[in-house]
């Protein structure tokens, strides 16, 4: 995008992680002074449901993609200085296996080592990570068999950190923030153009670019079918004493590539047990959302919220995972006299491989497209908004290029691969969980 290209108006969808920081960078870069931003979500800010917000999120580099490793460790500088460090706890993040998801674990540990700038323990036993992580009890199946700390990575209060940025973008005073939800984008057939969104209330915004960084709910605006799709992971909490929270403040996260698993240091009186893994699909019949004809529907994995459903409970199996997992590494918390009293269903937008989907759509012109954060986009805040605007003005970092541009092909969602940190059970619906088992905590 040249300076002459610079659009006089941006629209952008959402107001998580990709698109809060899409503002910001927007508003901080002075060629595009003159433009005016509009910023809208379908909840009033911070959305409770959206992924990027919540109690905590894990802050690392440990990643065997090395430029995610890269980039990871700006973010992470920026987290120990400028960027909210407030919201930041650099307490250190065990990342351990017991089976396949061993290599990962390998590579990532030789990329945070390449680096140079991290403290790394390697840990060869289960005994020697129950050690490190301050666990009550070792079993392979739970706290892995080997693995590594690097005491250098750390957590954020990921609602506390979206909440700090979004003051910092209203310093500005640029922004017009409107909460409605987004009904339909503004497609001109004839032209191959998007000129904007319209609402559910019927009305238009209108722009000269359009950003869709809509997150989970990305899918159910563009045809996104074996490219993106929404897949809802288990969040489960626990209350915790002061006492007993003052204990763990210290000790690492601990995440079971293999079983999925993890355990962030408690915070405000909860602890957070929960799954990164292959998820939950939701699969809903929408109207296409880029045919001319109304009638034209297709099927695609869509959020099912507490904010849908103020009575929503995780199934069952992920609630038992979890307990079992807590019972598994710390016996005195998992005790029946102290049940989840809070569980959540946090919605990732899936990638084939992991990597990030930020570029020009393909065929809609004035339409690019920042989703596909694959459950680890969080931790870039600091630094994703300029990565994005460096892709909206042609700029994509080199080492990206492959990464996030638009597939040449759809690819079934049976045939990804991933990008071999997930583990746990796969293929899971969640209507047919729902149907297994107690709804009630």
């Amino acid at each position: 995008m040249a300076s002459s290209d610079i659009p006089s108006s941006v629209l952008i969808i959402g107001s998580g992680a990709f698109g809060l920081s899409t503002a910001w960078a927007l508003c901080k870069n002075p060629q595009f002074e003159n433009t005016s931003i509009t910023v809208v979500d379908r909840n009033t800010f911070p959305s409770s449901d959206g992924s990027s917000v919540d109690s905590s999120r894990i802050i690392r580099p440990d990643y065997a993609a090395a430029p995610y490793a890269r980039l990871a460790t700006i973010a992470q500088n920026r987290w120990r200085t400028d960027f909210a460090p407030e919201h930041y706890h650099e307490v250190g993040l065990a990342v351990t296996a017991s089976g396949p998801e061993q290599k990962y674990v390998g590579d990532s540990l030789a990329n945070v080592q390449n680096i140079g700038v991290d403290r790394v323990e390697v840990l060869n036993s289960a005994e020697e990570i129950g050690r490190a992580c301050g666990l009550e009890q070792n079993h392979d199946e739970a706290c892995g068999r080997t693995g590594y700390v690097n005491w250098s990575s750390g957590w954020a209060d990921a609602a506390g950190a979206l909440v700090w940025l979004r003051k910092e973008v209203e310093k500005y005073n640029r922004v017009n923030f409107v909460v409605a939800s987004v009904k339909k984008l503004l497609f001109d057939f004839e032209k191959d153009t998007v000129s904007g969104a319209t609402l559910a209330d019927g009305s238009e915004l209108c722009a000269d670019l359009t950003v869709l960084a809509a997150g989970a709910w990305s899918t159910s605006l563009i045809d996104l079918r074996g490219i993106c799709k929404s897949t809802g992971q288990v969040l489960c909490y626990t209350p915790i004493s002061a006492e007993e929270e003052a204990a763990m403040a210290k000790l690492p996260t601990i995440l079971n590539l293999s079983n999925a698993l993890f355990r962030i240091p408690p915070s405000k009186g909860m602890l957070k047990i929960a799954r990164h893994g292959h998820g939950y699909i939701n699969p809903t019949t929408i109207p296409h959302p880029e045919s001319q004809n109304p009638n034209e529907t297709i099927t695609v994995s869509l959020p099912y919220t507490h904010v849908t459903d103020p009575n929503l409970v995780v199934p069952l199996e992920g609630r038992k995972a979890c307990r079992e997992f807590l019972q598994s590494i710390h016996p005195s918390l998992a005790t029946p006299s102290r049940p989840f009293t809070m569980t959540r269903i946090c919605w990732y937008t899936d990638t084939r491989d992991g990597d990030f989907l930020i570029t020009h759509h393909p065929k809609w012109k004035g339409l690019f497209v920042a989703t596909g954060g694959s459950g680890h986009g969080f931790k870039f805040l600091p630094v994703i908004g300029d990565a994005i605007l460096e892709c909206v003005q042609g700029r994509t970092p080199e080492e990206f290029k492959e990464r996030w541009r638009w597939p040449e092909q759809r690819v079934s969602e049976e045939q990804w691969v991933g990008d071999g940190s997930r583990g746990g059970p796969v293929g899971m619906v969640l209507s047919e969980e729902f149907a297994k088992g107690d709804t009630k905590l």
